[in-house]
């Protein structure tokens, strides 16, 4: 499989989490269609179905995480 750069999964990463906190599943068609866009493609870059399960692989990709870190699993 191939491994999306750290750097992308960082700003998946980003994106994801911004549009979360201003409440896009919420909002109108344009701020939907986008989370769902940065989710389709963590999942993609990540290898997984679920973006929940997107975020925590994108995570433990970045540089300093640790196998055993379950720091993660706590967000």
């Amino acid at each position: 499989m191939l491994m999306a750069h750290p750097a992308v999964l960082r700003d998946l990463i980003e994106q994801y989490q911004v549009l979360r906190m201003l409440h896009a599943e919420e909002g109108g068609t344009e701020a939907r269609r986008r989370m769902d866009n940065v989710a389709y493609t963590l999942c993609v870059a990540t290898g997984t179905r679920d973006v929940d399960a997107a975020l925590i692989a994108a995570r433990f990709r970045l540089p300093g995480a640790r196998v055993e870190d379950d720091s993660v699993l706590t967000s």
